[in-house]
């Protein structure tokens, strides 16, 4: 009687199977854990949450041919320096606005969202606030009443007012001016920052 060999058998490509399983897994922890270590807020590419005490700019990298986020000196938010508790607590409350907000639903950050309206991951450096100068007030006022302040970017459409109070605009703006300072490796392309100035 011909035995079957194993890679031609049932029961072969079960342990093959299995095999895989496990390998893949042990693969997408170590991934995870990769991943997780270079997105952690204070790391190379994610600065951590006191940058919202920096200049942000944007500049083109001549070897990595992209744009990548440059800090520079001191550029305090709202006229004042966060110590890195401060700073940390007024990042994550603008995140949880955004997120309790669904701001995701129409905008995109970081990759990911709706392309309804502006992709908002370096919306700190976007031109269309003025300067660098008016830009927190405007940011504010325009989060807190944005049918006022319409900024329809050619699109015609409005952002509808979310009742969001100045304290959550402010720190909105906060998690808005530490994304901008991520190096997302060129993302959004074609996207043109605001001058900065010395």
């Amino acid at each position: 009687m011909n035995e079957t060999p194993w890679w031609a058998s049932q029961r072969g490509w079960g342990h093959v199977a299995i095999w895989i399983t496990v390998i893949m897994f042990a693969i997408l922890l170590v991934l995870t854990y990769d991943s997780h270590a270079m997105i952690e807020a204070g790391t190379e590419r994610v600065p951590g949450y006191t940058v919202i005490n920096k200049r942000i700019d944007y500049v083109y990298d001549e070897e990595r041919r992209r744009y990548r986020p440059e800090v520079g000196g001191e550029q305090l938010l709202f006229g004042k320096r966060y110590s890195a508790e401060e700073a940390e607590d007024l990042v994550t409350h603008g995140k949880k606005i955004v997120q309790g907000r669904n701001c995701m639903n129409c905008h995109t950050f970081l990759g990911h969202g709706a392309y309804y309206a502006p992709d908002l991951t370096k919306s700190w450096l976007d031109p269309a606030w003025g300067s660098p100068q008016s830009r927190e007030m405007l940011m504010v006022q325009f989060l807190q009443n944005p049918e006022e302040n319409a900024r329809t970017y050619g699109t015609g459409r409005v952002m509808p007012d979310l009742g969001i109070t100045r304290e959550e605009a402010r720190a909105t703006v906060a998690y808005l001016k530490w994304m901008a300072a991520i190096d997302t490796n060129g993302f959004p392309h074609n996207f043109e920052p605001m001058t900065q100035g010395g």
